[in-house]
């Protein structure tokens, strides 16, 4: 007698399922810390475009001496009497970097206008340009791709890839930062890119 097919599959007991399920929630918590202690510095067009996290002044200083950044686009906005804000200013002049201000909110969409405003800044400021936020994920990952779809024109898979799990942004659609997301999918007719 052969042991019935059904003997040889037995599901996943609950135990294992809630085990692998807090070993990608540490593990992917692991992934984003290092992100943040990296500065989330990657490439979105190399010798165009750059994306980070928040720099120190320091690391303002290492990435322009590293990648000749003409132009920094901060993404928080004008904050004005905060320290890192008055610093990275100082430092951006210090280092005849250009410093251009757009203020958006993770959690917040952007109008249509607003995109077209975002892509008009990026395609116009001297580059190479560097686009931050505070984590390097969210709005910067919006940013980034609306500069890959709307300027540097490397097609909407390309573009989407910018606001992804590899800088830190978490696609899902029951938090805030899932605006991010949604913009970019009421901007893809302003790119030439079908809605599916």
């Amino acid at each position: 007698m052969g042991i019935s097919p059904s003997r040889l599959y037995a599901p996943p007991s609950l135990r294992s399922l809630i085990r692998l399920t807090l070993l990608l929630l540490v593990v992917t918590g692991i992934y984003l810390g290092y992100l943040q202690l990296s500065t989330n510095v990657h490439a979105v067009v190399d010798g165009q475009v750059y994306r980070s996290a928040q720099p120190s002044p320091a690391k303002l200083g290492e990435l322009v001496k590293e990648y000749g950044i003409k132009t920094v686009l901060n993404l928080r906005g004008d904050s004005s009497g905060e320290a890192w804000y008055d610093n990275e200013v100082a430092a951006a002049k210090g280092l005849n970097v250009q410093h251009i201000d757009f203020r958006m909110s993770a959690t917040k969409e952007l109008s249509i206008e607003e995109g077209r405003q975002l892509m008009a800044i990026m395609a116009a400021a001297p580059k190479p340009m560097l686009i931050h936020c505070k984590a390097g994920a969210d709005r910067t990952g919006l940013a980034s791709a609306i500069y890959v779809a709307g300027v540097a024109k490397e097609g909407e898979m390309a573009a989407e890839s910018q606001i992804s799990l590899t800088y830190g942004h978490l696609s899902l659609f029951f938090i805030g930062a899932y605006a991010m997301d949604r913009t970019f999918e009421r901007l893809e007719p302003m790119f030439g890119f079908l809605n599916s």
